[in-house]
């Protein structure tokens, strides 16, 4: 199975092909969790997987909502969720996302005690269904405990903690600012899930989603060890499937190596933390054999990517302004004319999703 075939693969299981999901919460359910600290490269990655008419406009409802929700999640980072699975999923991996996290809670004094005070304010602060800014609730905080405030980052990490016992999640926008809600009044009670079942489920749920992958490409998007990745393969049985390429073993749903190739000339502009993308260790097999290799992730990663056929051919670079915006293109490979005209229309897709003018500039690698 070459990079080529992979790529189509995943390209299908990733749904930037074949017919789109119909709302924002089946993109995300999809996946089980999407990247999500870029919010509006996050929005384009859902609207790719949805009718072409959406518009950001439309996948900022679903966020303010409460159809889709933003949290801390996994590594840690942000995520969307669809809310009914965020206290399974947080259940499962937040105590991983903890340990990580535990050497900045030690550095910044943040103790058990610390988080239980400033949890007991957020609850109160935000009951009602009230609706408040990570700034609001840190004033909340301080002006009802002693825990010194004066680096920022202890804010942040209260607010994060709260996220992953499932205490808090994202509330509706307010303007340009983001808000918290209390998870048991923004989200239906939901029957928890035994921890067996947990891992069965987000093993297929990425595997559908991301494979064909390596074992410790999941161990690395969810957190978990390599031990619970390996037990949450077993769990699913004949759910997923294993085939051994290059002397590796790659994982996918029972019939996810297999599928046809993209139409072409398919051109995409992938944001940077794009689930295609951004969810394996691995980046290898997504990348065009004659790209430089010197560049491949020190340089192309760290901007968003053009993709050609599945394969990685290029980057981009975004400029956000109320009323316009600009996206400047870097290609390391040379594309065809028909090729061309496809990432033409990619960038009008992308002009339509934005309800802005869209300015390109081509820049020479």
């Amino acid at each position: 199975m070459t990079n080529a075939a992979i790529a189509h693969a995943r390209l299908c299981n990733s749904r930037l092909v074949g017919p789109p999901l119909a709302e924002a919460q089946d993109v995300v359910r999809w996946f089980g969790a999407i990247q999500s600290q870029d919010v509006p490269g996050a929005l384009w990655a859902v609207r790719q997987r949805m009718p072409s008419d959406t518009t950001m406009a439309d996948i900022g409802a679903a966020f303010d909502d409460g159809r889709i929700v933003r949290t801390h999640a996994l590594r840690p980072t942000w995520h969307f969720l669809a809310p009914d699975e965020l206290r399974w999923i947080q259940a499962l991996t937040g105590d991983r996302v903890h340990g990580v996290a535990g050497s900045m809670y030690r550095r910044l004094g943040l103790t058990e005690g610390s988080f239980a005070r400033a949890e007991a304010v957020m609850r109160d602060a935000l009951a009602g269904g009230r609706a408040l800014t990570r700034d609001e609730l840190g004033a909340a905080i301080a002006g009802a405990t002693d825990i010194d405030l004066a680096d920022s980052l202890v804010v942040t990490h209260l607010v994060m903690h709260a996220e992953l016992v499932a205490l808090i999640c994202s509330g509706p926008r307010r303007g340009k600012q983001f808000t918290y809600q209390l998870v048991d009044e923004r989200i239906a009670p939901m029957p928890e899930l035994r921890r067996d079942d947990a891992l069965r489920e987000l093993a297929v749920r990425y595997f559908t989603s991301h494979g064909p992958a390596l074992v410790h490409d999941m161990s690395w998007w969810s957190g978990l060890t390599v031990s619970d990745v390996r037990r949450g393969i077993a769990l699913a049985a004949a759910a997923l499937e294993c085939r051994t390429i290059d002397g590796r073993d790659y994982w996918a749903a029972a019939g996810g190596f297999s599928s046809p190739e993209p139409p072409r000339p398919f051109v995409r502009l992938l944001s940077n933390y794009d689930e295609y993308l951004g969810a394996y260790t691995d980046y290898s097999p997504i990348f065009d054999d004659s790209l430089p290799k010197a560049r491949t992730v020190s340089d192309i990663l760290g901007v968003h990517i053009v993709v050609r056929d599945g394969l990685v051919v290029g980057g981009w670079r975004r400029a956000l302004r109320d009323g316009s915006a600009t996206v400047t293109i870097t290609l390391l490979i040379p594309l065809t004319s028909a090729e061309r005209a496809a990432l033409d229309d990619e960038i009008a897709t992308y002009e339509r999703f934005l309800g802005v003018p869209v300015e390109v500039r081509m820049v020479a690698a």
